[in-house]
């Protein structure tokens, strides 16, 4: 099936690809990758806070890189997977692959940065200890 080293990745989500998803090439469109990994931080947030109400996560997105490996068309199964890879003082590094389910083939390696954010005071804030320290054992990362 895959070659792509999938083992430290706890968090993934399936993902069946639908027309509206495609362009006018007949496969997926760029920007629709970004929907998928938004998917996937979603399902991530819940997992790691038990938390499903999206108004309480106190973080933005602030910076999205995508390569783009294999295309997918109407039909393929994708499974898309996170995890966190890098923690800051502020911010956290997640790190994603997204496989074709039918062949294991790579289709997508994506790198995103979050920042915790107070949107009272409109500026970023120091991540949580309690946060940090959950996130680096659930993805076993050193906190530094």
């Amino acid at each position: 099936m895959s070659s792509v080293d999938l083992s430290k990745y706890k968090v993934h989500l399936d993902v069946q690809v639908r027309f509206r998803d495609t362009d006018a090439m007949g496969h997926v469109n760029n920007a629709v990758y970004l929907s998928y990994l938004e998917l996937v931080r979603m399902k991530y947030w819940e997992v790691l806070s038990g938390v499903k109400d999206f108004s309480r996560a106190d973080f933005i997105l602030v910076h999205v890189d995508i390569d783009y490996r294999s295309p997918v068309r109407v039909g393929e199964e994708i499974r898309i997977y996170v995890r966190a890879s890098g923690l800051g003082r502020s911010s956290w590094e997640f790190e994603y692959k997204i496989v074709e389910q039918g062949t294991g083939r790579l289709v997508v390696e994506a790198r995103s940065v979050q920042c915790c954010y107070d949107y009272e005071k409109n500026k970023v804030k120091r991540m949580e200890d309690s946060f940090k320290r959950k996130m680096a054992e659930f993805d076993e990362l050193s906190v530094t």
